[in-house]
């Protein structure tokens, strides 16, 4: 990695990179702060409580071995993320990331992708909050049978305390994230331990036994349904890239930024595998076995419930809930900082969107406006169309997901073309096939969910639409991406490493830096 001080001489600061009266951020995040942010927003309990369900019906009991292959397949998407971030930092993540490798159009369209991922996964979250916290209602005998809109008002009114919570210092907001998440992820670990100790010992209920089956497709699954199957993979892994936003926030960003991307993806990831394998093993592999997998509401806790006792699987319960509200808060936090940039760069810091608060100096306005969109779709969904909780739940996983797997691809396009393809190479050679592995995993999984069997239409649909806003924004009105090209041109840590101020090992031409 680069030193310290070659760092601090790579680029202009945050006062000198912008022109004077432009809105800043203040660069106040800490390592440890970056990783929260990105931990928050993946939600790792919320996602391994709730998601693996979604992946049963095309992989059968085989969910550990779908988890294991999404985790290889971030891992290379990370490596892009990673090495894009140690020679670039920018608040706008992957529109300053791709914009500035691959041009500014395509990094609108990613920033504006990437946007929509978290505002249609903090209505996602939020709803999850709803969700479990009306079952946590009914299980405690303090509301019996709530309606449909009692999750749709504890969603609402989740969006509302994390948006003040988004406007105060990002410190007391990464630091509540944290909090939330270790406590549940140690309970759920904890969980996992005690089954593998059952399974192992003979004493599990229902007679289930340890078996490495989970590992192995079920007769039938190809790999065609793998591959479907592993969008839900995705979607848990969503939000690693997130510490990639706070660019313009945190210290050291060519340093600490590449570290929280890989390290969170590595480590969480394990942890995925790990408890995914519990909750397969600890169900059962046999076809009613999988099936009542697939209905659970909430795997670790129904396993806490019978693995341990009913109070523990309520407690983990809780947990999840504390999750799925510090996701909404990471969520929330990551869109405003892009809506912001956005609107910072394309009016030079003259759009009301591009006002910080003077107290806090946070995005007041974007984040107001990212959760009043997050509001009106939780109004729309509740009382306009009188969806249930959970059908807004999988529209919005599946809107989501799909816009962040076209991120995915255009962060690995413009870490090839800026490593490999911009002159003198930045890294060993070698290294292009981990980002190529990554576009053609990404690309493939896109195929398989927008393929007639996979995602429904109306998802694809609406994803689609999504894209197409900035697209034909870009197109219809040329000078606004000349616009925004020279001012990422300009703007704070754009401009690549230069490679003579990085160490470099003796006689190669490579600098030394690795990504952890």
């Amino acid at each position: 990695m680069p030193t310290e001080s070659a760092e601090r001489s790579s680029g202009p600061s945050v006062e000198s990179a912008t022109r004077p009266g432009k809105p800043t951020l203040r660069r106040n995040l800490k390592l440890w702060q970056v990783v929260a942010v990105s931990i928050g927003v993946m939600a790792p309990s919320f996602a391994i409580n709730l998601e693996p369900q979604g992946m049963v019906g095309q992989v059968g009991r085989a969910v550990p071995l779908t988890y294991l292959l999404a985790l290889v397949a971030v891992l290379f998407v990370s490596y892009s993320f990673g090495r894009l971030a140690q020679q670039l930092h920018h608040p706008g993540a992957v529109y300053g990331l791709v914009g500035a490798t691959v041009g500014p159009r395509p990094g609108v369209i990613s920033a504006w992708a990437l946007t929509g991922t978290y505002a249609f996964y903090s209505v996602l979250t939020s709803m999850g909050v709803g969700i479990f916290g009306s079952s946590l209602l009914t299980t405690w005998g303090i509301w019996h049978n709530p309606p449909n809109w009692a999750a749709y008002l504890l969603a609402a009114a989740t969006l509302l305390v994390c948006l003040w919570l988004a406007i105060v210092p990002t410190t007391k907001g990464t630091g509540v994230v944290l909090a939330c998440e270790a406590l549940t992820v140690a309970l759920i670990t904890l969980t996992a331990v005690v089954v593998f100790v059952k399974l192992i010992g003979g004493s599990a209920p229902d007679h289930h036994t340890f078996t490495m089956s989970v590992f192995s497709p079920s007769a039938g699954t190809g790999t065609g349904k793998l591959f479907t199957g592993v969008i839900f993979g995705f979607l848990s892994f969503a939000g690693f890239e997130a510490a990639s936003v706070f660019g313009g926030e945190a210290k050291n960003p060519r340093r600490n930024i590449p570290r929280a991307i890989i390290g969170t993806t590595a480590v969480i990831g394990v942890f995925y595998v790990f408890v995914a394998t519990a909750e397969a093993m600890g169900f059962g592999t046999s076809p009613k076995d999988v099936a009542a997998f697939g209905a659970s509401p909430s795997l670790v806790g129904d396993l806490g419930s019978s693995y341990i006792a009913h109070w523990f699987g309520d407690l983990i319960t809780v947990g999840t809930v504390i999750s799925a509200f510090s996701c909404t808060l990471a969520c929330i936090v990551g869109a405003s900082r892009m809506v912001y940039t956005l609107a910072r760069d394309a009016s030079n810091g003259t759009s009301p969107v591009a006002k910080l608060s003077k107290k806090y100096d946070t995005p007041l306005t974007a984040a107001v406006l990212v959760t009043g969109l997050a509001l009106i779709a939780v109004v729309i969904f509740g009382w306009a169309t009188k969806s249930t909780p959970i059908d807004v739940f999988d529209w919005t996983a599946s809107i989501g997901t799909l816009l962040l797997l076209v991120v995915y691809l255009l962060v690995t396009i413009g870490a090839v073309k800026l490593l490999f393809f911009s002159g003198r190479l930045k890294v060993p050679a070698w290294e292009a096939i981990v980002p190529a592995l990554g576009g053609l995993v990404v690309l493939y999984t896109l195929y398989k969910n927008l393929h007639p069997t996979g995602a429904p239409v109306g998802e694809s649909l609406a994803a689609g639409i999504w894209i197409l806003l900035p697209l034909a924004v870009v197109l219809l009105v040329p000078g606004a991406s000349a616009r925004l090209g020279r001012q990422l041109t300009l703007d704070e840590g754009l401009q690549p490493v230069d490679d003579s101020e990085l160490p470099t090992q003796a006689g190669s031409a490579e600098p030394q830096g690795a990504l952890a």
